[in-house]
């Protein structure tokens, strides 16, 4: 079958520039010989006339009636729940989630699309009574502006649908850069939104590279605000170049999620938690568990029980239904774990079990779960963040040195801990310096209608998700009027 080249979405349509030599092949991580769809790239030019679009449109979208706004979310975010398994299958073609969890991520995506429908008509402001007399005080937000979305390629849908959703929700027009390794699911979520009743520019999406998309995106000044989801590294840089244009930005970037395990918690539980959160989506997620901190009277059989757990994970396709673990993204991603875990081996950690490229006629991205132990703090595979699923154990003695080793991150994104201790959860939950902390739960798993977003180096900025979103996509104006 021949594929049809597919092109961006600018200015209220499907724009081809009739490139024939600058063209993306998306290939799907299971089967690396399958192209699931073809793209032509985006250059500076289309993404210039992107952001003019977004920035003539921003006005009237700004002064929009709100019903309208909750009327087009609404209508996106129900089609997204009406094809979810169409959708999840194309996720799990190109980026290697397995289904049931693609089919998760969609849902998570349609359901962010309808909270921002109800949101859209939820006024708020603040009146105040002036410290001088006969002086009235109305305090109330208006759009940011035009705003540039930059979004990884570890969440395809859900990640561009919890920062476009809002974006549109409080009056801004968007220019979206997805990742390029996953085009197919933003393509499919312009598509969708193309039919919406958004006026022309209000939505704009660019699948093209960093170095000529997304810089342009960055440098401009028709962009009012910068919402981007990737590496630290990517991150600080835009931070820099967000400064000196004057942005707004909001930078999540990452972490080096610890999970402490206690001598009195339940050791299936524990087990399950770290599982659940180290391996599932083959551990390409910032809120994995990457580091499990355990103390001595645990440690043995947690770790026996854990090696037992990996080693029955089935890795493979990702769209067979009795696969646990799908391949990692691509192959520099299996180059990166695979090195990862030589660097463990000859700094002195134990590999239990794990950590190998599994061979296989297709070529696919196959990696089985590694898990460490005799891990000490200033190991690599300790202190960096790998993106897959490899996991460090580190033993300790107490909750005292179990807490101080979980801090001693420059990460601050998600903390978890599986005790039955109500004084050390609530100890743990208070004084954790993460963004995000479980309860005996993963680390990873997170809410729609919550906050999102953690410290340090793993964020910047207002944060994501629920009520709390507005933040970041409104500006604060403070009125005055004598009576």
């Amino acid at each position: 079958m021949t594929l049809v080249t597919k092109s961006s979405y600018v200015d209220g349509a499907f724009v081809a520039l009739g490139s024939s030599t600058d063209i993306l092949e998306n290939r799907n991580p299971s089967n690396p010989g399958e192209v699931v769809e073809r793209f032509e790239r985006a250059d500076q030019a289309l993404t210039e006339k992107a952001l003019a679009a977004a920035r003539r449109a921003q006005p009237g979208w700004a002064r929009s009636n709100p019903q309208q706004r909750a009327d087009a979310l609404d209508f996106i975010g129900s089609e997204i729940l009406a094809r979810r398994e169409e959708l999840a299958v194309l996720l799990a073609r190109e980026e290697g989630k397995i289904v049931r969890e693609a089919l998760g991520e969609v849902d998570r995506a349609g359901r962010s699309f309808k909270f921002y429908a109800q949101e859209a008509l939820r006024a708020e402001g603040e009146k105040y009574q002036s410290v001088r007399q006969d002086v009235g005080i109305d305090v109330f937000t208006q759009p940011l502006g035009v705003i540039g979305i930059i979004a990884p390629w570890n969440f395809p849908i859900a990640i561009p649908a919890w920062k476009i959703a809002p974006a549109l929700c409080f009056g801004n027009c968007v220019v979206f850069k997805p990742a390029e390794l996953v085009p197919s699911s933003a393509w499919a979520l312009a598509e969708i939104i193309s039919r919406a009743g958004l006026p022309a520019g209000v939505f704009n999406m660019l699948v093209g590279p960093g170095r000529s998309v997304g810089d342009t995106i960055i440098r401009s000044p028709q962009v009012d605000g910068i919402s981007f989801t990737g590496s630290e590294n990517t991150g600080r840089q835009i931070a820099k170049l967000a400064a000196e244009g004057m942005k707004k930005v909001q930078l999540e970037m990452g972490g080096k999620n610890p999970l402490v395990v206690l001598d009195d918690a339940d050791l299936e539980q524990a087990v399950e938690v770290a599982l659940n959160g180290s391996f599932y989506s083959t551990g390409q997620r910032c809120t994995a568990s990457s580091r499990v901190i355990v103390t001595e009277g645990i440690h043995d059989a947690f770790v026996a029980r854990l090696a037992e757990r990996t080693r029955a994970l089935k890795v493979g396709d990702a769209q067979q239904a009795s696969t646990d673990i799908g391949p990692v993204v691509d192959g520099r991603q299996l180059e990166q774990n695979l090195a990862y875990v030589a660097s463990g081996r000859e700094q002195g950690a134990r590999l239990v079990c794990g950590g190998e490229a599994v061979e296989n006629a297709a070529g696919a991205y196959f990696f089985t779960p590694a898990l460490f132990t005799e891990v000490t703090p200033e190991m690599r595979i300790y202190r960096e963040e790998i993106f897959g699923p490899v996991l460090s154990v580190l033993k300790v003695r107490d909750y005292d040195e179990a807490f101080a080793a979980a801090e001693d991150t420059a990460f601050g994104l998600s903390a978890g801990i599986v005790t039955t201790s109500l004084r050390h959860a609530e100890h743990f939950k208070r004084n954790s310096s993460a963004g995000m902390v479980m309860v005996n739960l993963p680390t990873a798993g997170v809410d729609y209608h919550v906050p999102f977003g953690g410290n340090g180096a793993s964020s910047l900025g207002s944060r994501e998700q629920g009520t709390h979103a507005r933040q970041f996509f409104t500006r604060v104006k403070t009125t005055y009027q004598l009576a």
